[in-house]
Order: C-alpha cells, then sequence, then structure tokens
C-alpha cells in the first residue's frame, strides 16, 4: 500500500507542480465555496504555485472576500494572471496574490461596491471596500491609497506621493479625470508597483517562472460544484424562486395534488439546496422554507379555503428568500436591494410561467394528450353522470364536509359538496341539486 502512495506522489516529489484555477465569467458563491476548499487541498497535497487565470467582470463583494482569504492564507506561492480584465471583485482577487502578472491592453480597478440595479451602493459598504482593498494591497506590498482609489473616486489622485517621491497624475491614467473611479492599465499598473510582470500568454508565465506545461495541473470544478455554480447564478436562482411559488400557489387553488405542485417543491429544493451548500442560505431560513410548505400542506389537505394558514405559509417563505438575498451584515441599501429583487421576481416569474403555458398548449406532445374538439349538448354530449334522480334521496357523511367530502348514499358511496356550510362526520344529509357530477347536499332538516 505504501509503495503504491508513493508511485502515485512520485510525479510531485520529483518535478514541480502547479496549479492553474480560472476566475472568468460572473464570480459568485459556487465559485468562492470551489475556491475555499481547493486551495487548502492544494496547499495539503504540495506544489510550487497556485496561478490563477482572471478575467472578470466581478461579481458579489462576500464572494470575494472569501476568495481573497482563502489566497492570503495560502502557503504556496499565489500568482494572479490578468487575462484582459480584472474589474470590482477581480481586483481584490488579484491583489490578494503574491505577484501579479497582466497582459498587454489587460485593465485592473473599478471596484466601486453596487447593488442589485448596478447603482452606487451606500457609503457603509463603500468603506468596507476600501479597507479590504487597501489592507490587501498592504499585506502583499502594494500601495494601499491606490487600492483604495480603485473604489472611491473622492479621493484625490493628483496628492498620491510615493516613497521615492514619484507622484501619480490624473493625466498618467487613461480615461481617467477627477471624481472618477481609477482603472489601471497595464502599463500605468506596472509602473506604480501595482502589477509585478507584463506577459501576454500562460506559457509566457511558466517560462518566466521556470515551470513548463508538463508541470501544470488544471483544476477545474466537480460536476456537482458545476452544477451548485449554474443554479447560484442570480438568473438561474430568481427564476427557480418564482417557479416554486407560483407551483405551491397555483397547487392549493386545485383539489388534490399534481403538476404544479411538484415542480414548484422541486424548483424550491433546488434553490435552496444549493444556496445551502454555497452558504448562502443558512438552517434557519431552510426551517421557514419548511414551515411555510407544512403551512401550505395544512392549507391544501386539511384547512378548507385559502386563508390564514395559507397566506402566513408564503410569508414565512418570502421572508426566508428575503433573508437568503442578504449578506452578513446587511446595510440599508441591502435591504432595498433584496426588497426590488423580490418585487421583480414575482410578476417577472408570473408573465414567464405565462409564455410557458401558452407554448406547452401549442406543442405538438400536447395536442396529442388533449381533446382538440369541442362536445356540445346538441351534439348529444352531456357533462352529467346520470343522478338527476337522486335529488331529494337522503344519506350519511362519512367525512367532514368543509364543504367537499364523501357520503353514503343509499349504500353507495360517493363524492359530495354542500353549497359553503360545514357539515360535521355522521350527519345525515340530503342531495338538494346535481350539476352534471356535481353533487350538491345539505343538511337533513328534522
Amino acid at each position: 500500500m505504501q509503495r503504491k502512495i508513493l508511485l502515485l506522489l512520485l510525479p510531485i516529489l520529483l518535478y514541480p507542480q502547479v496549479y492553474v484555477l480560472e476566475v472568468k465569467g460572473t464570480i459568485d458563491m459556487g465559485l468562492a465555496y470551489f475556491f475555499e476548499r481547493q486551495i487548502p487541498q492544494l496547499n495539503q497535497a504540495g506544489g510550487d504555485a497556485i496561478i490563477l487565470d482572471i478575467d472578470t467582470f466581478g461579481g458579489r463583494v462576500d464572494a470575494a472576500t472569501m476568495m481573497k482569504n482563502a489566497l492570503l492564507n495560502s502557503e504556496i506561492q499565489t500568482i494572479a494572471f490578468i487575462n484582459t480584465k480584472a474589474i470590482s471583485a477581480g481586483s481584490l482577487i488579484s491583489l490578494a496574490c503574491d505577484t501579479i502578472v497582466m497582459r498587454s491592453g489587460a485593465t485592473m480597478g473599478a471596484t466601486t461596491v453596487v447593488d442589485g440595479q448596478s447603482q452606487k451602493a451606500g457609503e457603509k459598504a463603500q468603506s468596507y471596500m476600501r479597507e479590504e482593498m487597501a489592507s490587501t494591497a498592504e499585506s502583499k506590498g502594494r500601495n494601499p491609497d491606490i487600492a483604495m482609489a480603485m473604489v472611491d473616486e473622492s479621493l484625490d489622485i493628483d496628492t498620491l506621493v510615493f516613497e521615492d517621491g514619484d507622484t501619480l497624475f490624473i493625466g498618467d491614467i487613461e480615461g481617467a479625470s477627477a471624481g472618477k473611479l481609477l482603472t489601471l492599465r497595464t502599463s500605468t499598473a506596472l509602473k506604480y508597483g501595482m502589477a509585478d510582470y507584463q506577459m501576454d500568454s500562460m506559457d509566457d508565465v511558466l517560462d518566466h517562472f521556470g515551470f513548463s506545461a508538463s508541470d501544470v495541473a488544471e483544476i477545474e470544478p466537480t460536476w456537482s460544484e458545476a452544477i451548485v455554480r449554474f443554479l447560484t447564478d442570480p438568473i438561474v436562482s430568481s427564476l427557480l424562486m418564482t417557479l416554486g411559488f407560483l407551483g405551491l400557489i397555483f397547487e392549493i387553488q386545485s383539489p388534490g395534488w399534481g403538476i404544479p405542485g411538484s415542480v414548484g417543491l422541486l424548483a424550491l429544493f433546488l434553490f435552496f439546496s444549493t444556496s445551502f451548500i454555497a452558504d448562502l442560505a443558512s438552517m434557519m431560513e431552510v426551517m421557514l422554507l419548511i414551515g411555510g410548505i407544512v403551512l401550505l400542506g395544512l392549507e391544501a389537505f386539511v384547512v378548507p379555503g385559502f386563508g390564514i394558514v395559507g397566506i402566513a405559509g408564503i410569508l414565512l417563505m418570502l421572508y426566508a428568500l428575503f433573508t437568503m438575498l442578504l449578506p452578513a451584515a446587511p446595510t440599508p441599501d441591502d435591504l432595498k436591494s433584496a426588497m426590488r429583487a423580490l418585487a421583480i421576481v414575482v410578476p417577472g416569474g408570473i408573465l414567464a410561467l405565462y409564455w410557458m403555458v401558452k407554448g406547452m398548449l401549442r406543442s405538438k406532445a400536447w395536442q396529442k394528450i388533449s381533446l382538440q374538439t369541442s362536445q356540445p349538448q346538441a351534439d348529444g354530449y352531456s357533462g352529467s353522470i346520470g343522478l338527476e334522480d337522486h335529488v331529494g334521496k337522503t344519506g350519511l357523511a362519512t367525512t367532514f364536509l368543509r364543504p367537499a367530502g364523501t357520503a353514503l348514499i343509499e349504500g353507495v358511496r360517493m363524492d359530495v359538496v354542500t353549497s359553503g356550510d360545514f357539515i360535521e362526520k355522521d350527519t345525515e344529509i340530503v342531495i338538494v341539486r346535481v350539476d352534471g357530477n356535481r353533487i350538491v347536499v345539505e343538511k337533513k332538516q328534522k
């Protein structure tokens, strides 16, 4: 057994080992979860360097902070290769690496915090991000003032003087001016020490640090992590949340249990399970969701009609979803953003469901399983089950009628309904009307 382990580890012992992780697209909690799991494992396995292939416009601040912490705690050398852009949260991740390499024409910066509507967040969020950028840059020996200027456009770049007496002038920054966020191109980042090297390909990076292509191990998310990333994407998660609510609402408005409720529960399960895995949802939020589902179940199967119990269930579930949209330390802007998200998701989901149902009704598959022609009464068709002559007959309610239930009429068990009154079990009833296949009863007067 020891010999097999040695053979497996032999390539790592004999040759340098370089791990490449991609930071591309939106920075989300799924990617943060991947980093938190992978980087400690890579440190334990041993190696010479972790290289990040970065090309992103940014994403969630909390996700970027988790990735930054994982990088700062790495014992293996970390290298950020900014392969085109490291904007917003991408710049924080880049600054957390020991070495920053930018390709020609790359950019880094524009890190101000925005809400879900791309509007600038409040001062509390900006203050936090300024200090995150400054402390991260300082920990790697880079200028914290430049890092803060990427977050706050109010900082006066003209007064940014370095230890060697050099000054960063606003004219040094392409497209920048007073009152604008700082974004550094490659040459400016190199000039002021925010980047270390300019290289135009991953092969150049490997050659410069003495690695070769044979040393590289590309670390990719597992299939389960890829699914979590997909399902926690803001667009996909919003759609799941909306379908879940609409499915359950439609289900409690119809008797029994069918497709809308099943689809709704599946959508909510996917939404909450992946969010829980990615640390977007806490156990309390999951319990609130379960409580809401239980109340909706009671409304559908136990309590007649749709009233306080059903409304309470929906409110519990909405509250659970609302809290999931908030970061660990929410600001007033976060609260407004979460409320706007819910306000947009619900009507948007209703519209999406309308078009989905409309498209399904036109599909060939639906036409094969549904009746496409009408059957009017003039042609001899009737929805009656032939019980019109039962009007006036009496029987015994075998269940509570609230208002629907079952009764025993002349020894035959039948589904009946009242005109709205509740009738206790084992009460004598009388049939007052038969509408097609609907048998209407009332309590027999003594």
